[in-house]
């Protein structure tokens, strides 16, 4: 006799996910996890000494054309072309 597979019930991160999947999570979950492990994962890395706020700021239709062609000739994002102008502006590291 062969052993049926447990039925897929979701996908995650294009994973199948089965009920016996979900039965060693909770196993897991009910011993408990180490808080430091589980903080050291993911997140975006710090870009200065502490975390970055969101600025929001509006931009007229050329000023954003000029900003996207600066970036994609320097292989940059947009954020990283208006940190570096404001840092050359304000005189700051």
């Amino acid at each position: 006799m062969t052993k049926k597979s447990s039925p897929i019930v979701g996908r995650s991160r294009d994973q199948a996910v089965t009920e016996a999947d979900i039965e060693l999570m909770n196993a897991e979950a009910e011993v408990g996890y180490d808080v430091t492990v589980a903080k050291s994962r993911g997140g975006r890395p710090t870009i200065g000494s502490g975390p970055a706020t969101v600025v929001p700021v509006r931009l007229d239709p050329e000023l954003r054309a000029a900003l996207d062609a600066r970036a994609s000739a320097d292989h940059r994002t947009a954020s990283e072309v208006i940190r570096e102008a404001l840092r050359q502006f304000l005189h700051t590291a």
